[in-house]
């Protein structure tokens, strides 16, 4: 039995394993002073970072539209798939799920729309390990079983340059509550089952980075690990170079999606890793 796979662009998989599974990827809205852009596709990482503290208002995002979903299960199924795994972001977060779960209707049980709780390669992982699986001869449910215990193994982590566009954005309520000299803090934050939560306040950026190793590192064993970064690529390489003994596969680095980007803002460093069971 041939399975094949869609996301979406928030799950920040790289070129290299789209390539190798087919893997097919809808690239989100970002809407910038009235103008739309295919994460992705229109705009480059570099340039949207590099604009983006220059913008008002801030850019905003979008689902893609139904019909785009429809037609990757369409070309799936013809190309010969004999079922489909549609993972994509939370649905409290997005409407990206929703768009699927409306265009996966026509289809039956041939297309199996799952929610990942999670971001970049917090979902990303859950694609990838579950394309290996199938590629590897596991059929539909034993894909499904897998995909359900890595998102609850999954932990998405980052330290954010400025609480001040996830405050802005309104999707996190406890950050529209941070005022004044707490702007100029940075925020240590983690994502599960589509919750943001705060892990702590850091002053300075090197003491940030110190608490994020430190969470890390109170994840034990790990079976995969991308290091997330918004722009900050030196400071990401670094932070890869610490913490690449961690895992036996390579370990991803990742510019993260601009969809994401904008809910969070330039110079961020994070993790994305799926402890051992």
């Amino acid at each position: 039995m041939k399975i094949g796979f869609v996301s979406d662009s928030t799950s920040d998989i790289p070129a290299a394993q789209i390539e190798q599974y087919g893997i097919e990827i809808v690239p989100a809205m970002v809407n910038i002073i009235g103008k739309g852009y295919l994460d992705g596709v229109d705009i480059s990482r570099e340039e949207f970072y590099t604009r983006l503290p220059d913008l008002t208002p801030l850019p905003t995002t979008s689902a893609p539209s139904v019909g785009s979903f429809q037609q990757r299960y369409e070309q799936l199924l013809s190309a010969g798939a004999d079922s489909v795994i549609s993972i994509h972001p939370p649905n409290r977060l997005s409407g990206i799920f929703n768009a699927a779960r409306l265009a996966a209707q026509p289809f039956g049980e041939r297309i199996k729309v799952l929610d990942s709780g999670q971001v970049s390669l917090g979902l990303g992982y859950q694609v990838i390990l579950a394309a290996e699986a199938a590629a590897r001869g596991a059929i539909q449910d034993e894909v499904v079983n897998l995909v359900e215990s890595v998102r609850k193994r999954v932990r998405v982590t980052a330290l954010l340059d400025t609480i001040d566009y996830v405050r802005r954005s309104g999707r996190v309520s406890w950050a529209t509550a941070m005022i004044g000299g707490m702007l100029r803090l940075h925020p240590l934050i983690e994502l599960r089952y589509g919750i943001v939560h705060k892990l702590g306040l850091a002053r300075t950026r090197l003491q940030g980075i110190k608490r994020l190793v430190e969470t890390l590192n109170s994840w034990g064993t790990l079976e995969r690990l991308a290091v997330l970064h918004t722009n900050a690529e030196s400071a990401a390489r670094q932070l890869l170079d610490e913490v690449k003994s961690k895992v036996d596969v390579p370990p991803l680095l990742v510019n993260v999606t601009t969809a994401i980007g904008t809910h969070v803002g330039p110079n961020g460093l994070g993790f994305a890793v799926v402890p051992v069971v």
